[in-house]
């Protein structure tokens, strides 16, 4: 099979396509062979009085998005390192997005990170890769975080859902709730000096902004971390970026705002440190 039509079928597989059409059209939800007669209960079995009550069906209650973060909220708390939590999402089996993924995408770097970046959710390459931001967008993201002098092994890389969406849709509500103690959690243990949310999900999500990434982009907010409270800033995705190219220049805003706090932050550090 040549590389082109790999790279074509990888894509298809990327977007969701799971099944081939043909030029006929086929009813897939028909029965492949002949449908069985219905079975009618015997006389005797059917209730003959007609104010009997039926017994109705007993559906499977679904978990509420408020037990669902209770129960990820203790296990998150009981991690005392970032191996520890990463043991814990492992046996999480609170978000449904686990059974569709290959694979948990939990986060690249190491505690004490002075700068700490959280997107959404993990792409096709996380997926197969179980590192966040190793497609086009993360090497955008490498790029710009050079252009301020940064290197990746200089700052955690993270996402508020650490299982691929399947097609990558948007995580859902209930899948955002189920995963986001565990996140909240990870800053806590990565410890960074500052906080950049990457896209309106994440801002939305950490940051509690109602408004649109491009208002809300480009300046300092706060972000409760622990005991702890550290500067907070969102900015454009690199996915968005690579769709909307001209809107560069105001990512280079930003990255210029986080370049001079790291700056101050670093010269108010003791000597020595």
């Amino acid at each position: 099979m040549s590389d082109s039509l790999l790279a074509l079928l990888r894509w298809y597989a990327d977007m969701g396509v799971d099944l081939a059409v043909g030029e006929e059209p086929r009813d897939y939800l028909a029965h492949a062979g002949p449908q069985a007669a219905p079975v009618v209960a015997p006389a005797s079995v059917v209730p003959t009085s007609p104010t009997a009550p039926i017994p109705p069906r007993q559906a499977a209650s679904a978990p509420s998005i408020e037990n669902l973060a209770r129960d990820a909220a203790r296990a998150a708390a009981a991690a005392a390192t970032l191996d520890e939590l990463r043991a814990e999402l492992e046996r999480f089996e609170g978000c449904g997005l686990k059974t569709t993924a290959t694979q948990l995408v939990f986060g690249d770097g190491r505690a004490g990170a002075q700068v700490m970046f959280v997107g959404e959710a993990p792409g096709a390459d996380e997926d197969r890769q179980g590192v966040p931001f190793v497609g086009r967008a993360g090497r955008l993201l490498n790029r710009m975080l050079a252009a301020i002098g940064l290197a990746r092994e200089d700052v955690y890389i993270s996402n508020i859902v650490p299982w691929r969406p399947p097609g990558n849709r948007t995580p859902s509500s209930l899948e955002t709730a189920a995963c986001l103690p565990f996140t909240r959690r990870q800053i806590e243990l990565v410890g960074p000096q500052a906080l950049i949310c990457l896209g309106a999900p994440s801002a939305q999500t950490l940051l509690g902004i109602k408004e649109g990434i491009t208002r809300a982009r480009g300046r300092w907010l706060s972000y409760q971390n622990g005991d702890a409270t550290i500067r907070a800033m969102a900015m454009l995705h690199p996915a968005y970026l690579l769709r909307q190219p001209a809107q560069k220049a105001l990512a280079w805003r930003d990255l210029r705002l986080l370049a001079r706090e790291l700056e101050r932050l670093r010269a108010e550090q003791p000597a020595g440190e």
